[in-house]
Formats: C-alpha cells, sequence, structure tokens
C-alpha cells in the first residue's frame, strides 16, 4: 500500500550536467514526503492548508496524506519508514524511546487537547453533578488504546477516582464509528473531535460538549508533526523546508479564514458550509491550533502528565529527549 504512494528520489550521477538538470520537469525533481495521520479531521486544517497553497511546493516538497486509523498505525509507518512523518502526540516519541527508537516532534500544528465529551441526546450530567458520579457505570465510545482521545480519557477517569475496568465501560474503536455508537445506544458518552462533533450536534445525536479538554487542560502539545531523528540527522535541509511549510500553513490558517474555509471544504465535501464554519468557529475560540510552531515545555509538561498518570507512559521523559525545536527557532530568528 505505501509503496504505491511514495515515489524514489531521482537519482543523478555528480558527472550530470546542469543542462539535464535543467531539462527535468520541476515534478521530476520534486521530493515526496508521506505524512501519517490517525484520522482525517479538521484538527489538522493547517497542514492541509499548507499542502493547498503551494507551500511545501514552493520548497520543493510533495507532500501526501495517509490516513491509517489505528492506536499507534501512524507512529509505526515512520518507525518502519513507509512515512517520513506522523502528526500525534510527542507521547508516541516518548513511548518509543523507553523502547529503543528515537522520534522527535519539530514543528506544533495542534497546541490543545482537541477532544471534546459529548452524552447522547437527553442524557447529559444534571447541573452541579460530579463527573465521577456522572461516568461511574456508564459505556464510553473512545478510539483506540494508544492514542491521545483514550490516553486523556484514562487520566481523567483516574483523577476522578474512576476504575477504568470496573466503574466504566471503554468502548474502543476507530474515529469515524463514535458518532453511530452514541446514535444506536452502544455507548452514553462519547470522545469525539472536530468535524464530527459539530455533525453529531446537527443530527441531535448529542449536544454540545460537557466537557472542553481545550479550554480545560490549557496549552497541550496534541499533535506535532514527529520525524525520525536520522531524517533530522541524514536530511536537515529536507526537515528545514517541512517545517517551513508547515509554519507557513499554520500562520496563513489564522491570517486568511475565509481561504482555510474553502480548503476545509475541500478536505471534507460532505459537510455543509454552515457546518464546517460552525467547526473552525469553534476551533479558532478554543485556541485549537499553534501560531508559529513552537512547542512549549509548559505544553508538554501538560502532554506528559497525561499519559504519566494514565499508567501508559512508566516512566518521565525529558522534552529534549523527544522534542526537537531548532528548525521551528531559525525561522524565528530569520523573522526578526
Amino acid at each position: 500500500m505505501f509503496k504505491n504512494t511514495r515515489r524514489l528520489a531521482l537519482p543523478l550521477a555528480a558527472a550530470v550536467g546542469a543542462s539535464i538538470l535543467t531539462g527535468l520537469s520541476a515534478q521530476a525533481q520534486m521530493k515526496t514526503l508521506i505524512v501519517a495521520e490517525p484520522v482525517h479531521g479538521t484538527g489538522y486544517l493547517p497542514l492541509y492548508v499548507a499542502i493547498k497553497n503551494g507551500y511545501f511546493t514552493a520548497e520543493g516538497l510533495d507532500v501526501k496524506i495517509l490516513t491509517i486509523e489505528s492506536g499507534a498505525g501512524h507512529t509505526n509507518a515512520v518507525l518502519t519508514k513507509q512515512a517520513f512523518a506522523f502528526i500525534g502526540g510527542p507521547e508516541h516519541n516518548a513511548f518509543a524511546k523507553i523502547k529503543g527508537a528515537e522520534l522527535r516532534a519539530v514543528v506544533n500544528v495542534v497546541d490543545r487537547g482537541n477532544i471534546y465529551y459529548v452524552a447522547r441526546k437527553g442524557m447529559a450530567p444534571a447541573p452541579g453533578q460530579s463527573m465521577k458520579d456522572f461516568f461511574k457505570g456508564k459505556s464510553v465510545a473512545v478510539s483506540f488504546f494508544g492514542g491521545t482521545p483514550n490516553s486523556i480519557t484514562r487520566y481523567y477517569l483516574k483523577t476522578w477516582g474512576l476504575d477504568d475496568k470496573k466503574d466504566v465501560t471503554l468502548k474502543e474503536m476507530s474515529n469515524g464509528a463514535i458518532l453511530a455508537a452514541v446514535k444506536t445506544g452502544g455507548a452514553e458518552i462519547g470522545v469525539t473531535t472536530e468535524p464530527v462533533l459539530t455533525r453529531g450536534v446537527q443530527q441531535a445525536i448529542w449536544d454540545e460538549p460537557f466537557l472542553n479538554v481545550p479550554k480545560d487542560l490549557g496549552p497541550y502539545a496534541y499533535s506535532t508533526l514527529n520525524i525520525r531523528l536520522d531524517s533530522i540527522q541524514q536530511e536537515p535541509a529536507t526537515v528545514a523546508k517541512f517545517v517551513k511549510g508547515v509554519v507557513a500553513g499554520l500562520k496563513a490558517t489564522y491570517a486568511e479564514r475565509d481561504k482555510a474555509l474553502a480548503i476545509a471544504k475541500q478536505e471534507f465535501p460532505t459537510m455543509s458550509l454552515e457546518d464546517l464554519k460552525a467547526t473552525l468557529d469553534r476551533s479558532f475560540a478554543d485556541e485549537m491550533w499553534s501560531r508559529n510552531g513552537m512547542i512549549s515545555q509548559e505544553a508538554w509538561t501538560t502532554g506528559e502528565k497525561v499519559v504519566l498518570e494514565a499508567g501508559i507512559l512508566k516512566k518521565p521523559v525529558a522534552f529534549d529527549e523527544i522534542i526537537d525545536m531548532q528548525f521551528v527557532k531559525v525561522l524565528h530568528a530569520m523573522a526578526k
């Protein structure tokens, strides 16, 4: 599957003259990079904006998206060199570090915990009801173990004093199946994100979220772009161009919101423009995306705390062991 989506770099002998190089088409000189994502969602809009606006193309990169809906499939695609980067929480780099693999987050995209908790229509928490009392005994539809929404859910349960095996029923499934699970009564609570969140509201499957994680947890290294350490060591120029394209996408998403909405419509054609606008308005209001690509120490501290408390990360991992901001810092210095 991966082999069909990757283009091998064109080998050029040192003796090849400039006239031959000039004759090569621009497309033939492009370097293809695969980015693996765990779900195709509006949370990754700045990445799609960077692709559609040609920011990677301007750097000689042909960036393609591959969606792999499994807990660690996107990470494994990078570890096995079937993808250049994956978009997801840097805790995946920490998991890999403990097992002896070296991954690094090189640019931030989603700087808040991009999930929301919703209850099946008519089953929202009563006013003043504690989360412990509300969750106890209920079924929760959540993404697969190993994914960040799953980790955050286990973190909250532990914080509330609930056992994730005895006090609740975690029904782990693909992100796309969560809406159906709540709709059919297979789960009373859904852990979801946009655009599924707005779709569920519009279809009267659930009401507005009763728990807004972006606001509740604050700065959070939720979705960064992560690559192998050997890519930094062996292809620093490629990494620099890739990071530059991502940062340009972040800035354009904030600066040109109407254009970002139009690109979102291309990526999610089955959603009405009205629903997409509501989706993006929520993301902007919740300060979902990084504005400059930086990953702060605070953002990793929160992310690390979640996976440690949830029992998924077995020991602390330092910021510098899984996050490398050198390329973003160079861009900031050049902009001054």
